[in-house]
């Protein structure tokens, strides 16, 4: 099975949530078991890509409203990335430092879908099907099958995964330019709420459309930002697949960024000497319940009541709190506000580091994610890998993969509100959970026993190509 994942961001080439740790997984996994897959994404001018060996694979004139950008598809040597990866560089488009956040977004991403598109056109070997990651590179699947340039593709069945449907690349029908030429009476199936919505482009086009949890796709059948009736109209090909997590990179026994590895047999003491480390890094004391938040200060995770939570839980526990991530500049201010208030107690890194995250994962005793919107969550993943105890709000992925420790089998503690109340009374269950710390550590040896490596979620992903492939006149 040949399989093209096309995306604007992967894992370690360039990340800003969890669509980056997916994509740099799945195709691995996926060419595990036989097939062979491999990644598109834009060229960023990016810490990986400026060491990065490269060769130039393909070269196009991209024209667009009679402006032509000259444009190159560079092929990595990194046999560790476990797949082929090619970047498309446009000039004076992909080739900035930041992946998103730009005015001209919408044509650096269309450029970026056309190019790629060119370049499968002129390979002798076409992919079996063509894997398209959130909006960025939604606009993929109408271009194959409605606009003539690439005709020859209509065949090659394409998949959407929406990773986050908040987000869905709207632009103005007065922008229409920028796309290859199409049927004026196709024009519907870019069009939503009189916006050309890439996101929804793809839902109507794709051969099938999933999400990254099955409860995430309950979920948007019933609130989808405006995409509850079209989910609804397409579910016959709608389904949900639990993401993975890359049990390589995220190893405690092996994982280069901590300060002591350990596994389940030596976790103990493993955790116990993070703790310490990561304490001493943020000015703590490693003998009191220790609880974290990793993640982008932004409504979806909740961070907006995060000061307020923090605030509130330091008041009523003698508990010690570590944020690390970056968003609204209000949550910023408040929370490094609070550690002023709370030196001893509380603090917090604004920004994003690899090493830190991981040391997060290793060192304390408790994850906060309060999401308000959470399609799948690696974070709470990752944590139960690292014998960390998620605390989260039982919605979308964080629904399917964390279970109550008032249930049978439980592991983890759920709130159904993303609230301050909420959130404070389950720091106060997790603090009389850690007094009895017998129980706690075997929860801890549970915790590191749940599978939720990729291998499962690749064969599923397979499998659905493979009913595709059968469905190919």
């Amino acid at each position: 099975m040949k399989i093209i994942h096309v995306s604007a961001e992967c894992y370690p080439i360039a990340k800003v949530g969890g669509l980056a740790d997916v994509v740099g997984a799945l195709p691995k996994y996926q060419n595990r078991i036989g097939n062979y897959a491999t990644v598109i994404m834009p060229y960023y001018d990016t810490a990986y890509v400026e060491k990065a060996m490269t060769t130039i694979d393909f070269c196009y004139n991209l024209v667009v409203d009679q402006k032509t950008y000259f444009a190159e598809i560079l092929s990595v040597d990194d046999p560790s990335l476990g797949y082929p990866l090619f970047l498309v560089r446009i000039a004076d488009l992909t080739d900035r430092k930041e992946v998103y956040g730009y005015e001209d977004d919408p044509l650096r991403f269309v450029a970026f879908q056309r190019v790629a598109l060119q370049w499968i056109l002129q390979k002798n070997d076409l992919p079996n099907v063509v894997h398209c990651h959130d909006h960025h590179t939604g606009l993929i699947p109408f271009m194959m099958s409605h606009c003539e340039d690439f005709s020859a593709l209509k065949d090659i069945p394409t998949v959407l995964s929406i990773h986050n449907a908040q987000y869905q690349g709207q632009f103005s029908h007065e922008m229409g330019g920028i796309l290859p030429r199409f049927r004026e009476s196709d024009l519907g199936l870019l069009d939503w709420g009189g916006m050309i919505n890439p996101l929804a482009a793809a839902i109507k086009c794709a051969w099938r459309v999933n999400t990254v949890s099955p409860s995430y796709m309950e979920e948007l059948m019933q609130k989808a930002n405006g995409l509850e009736w079209l989910l609804n109209h397409e579910s016959a090909k709608c389904v949900g697949i639990l993401n993975g997590i890359d049990a390589e990179t995220w190893n405690p026994a092996t994982d280069t960024y901590l300060h002591k590895n350990y596994n389940i047999r030596t976790r103990q003491s493993g955790r116990k000497a993070n703790k310490t480390a990561l304490c001493d890094e943020f000015g703590l004391d490693a003998s009191k319940p220790l609880f974290g938040f990793i993640g982008r200060l932004v409504w979806e995770k909740g961070s907006d009541i995060l000061p307020a939570i923090i605030d509130q839980a330091l008041q009523e526990y003698d508990v010690n709190v570590i944020v690390l991530g970056s968003g609204a500049t209000e949550v910023e201010s408040q929370l490094a506000n609070l550690a002023i208030k709370y030196k001893g107690s509380y603090n917090a890194y604004i920004g994003y580091q690899e090493r830190m995250s991981h040391q997060v994962y290793a060192g304390v005793d408790f994850l906060l994610m309060p999401s308000r919107v959470e399609p799948c969550g690696l974070n709470q993943m990752y944590a139960l890998r690292y014998g960390c105890m998620p605390i989260v709000r039982s919605t979308g992925g964080l629904k399917d993969t964390v279970i109550d420790l008032g249930e049978e089998g439980g592991f983890g503690i759920c709130h159904n509100d993303t609230s301050v109340g909420d959130v404070v009374y389950s720091i106060g269950r997790a603090v009389t959970h850690f007094k009895d710390q017998k129980k706690f550590k075997e929860i801890q040896k549970t915790m590191m026993q749940i599978e939720h490596s990729w291998e499962k979620s690749a064969q599923m992903y397979v499998s659905l190509y493979n009913k595709l492939k059968k469905e190919v006149k």
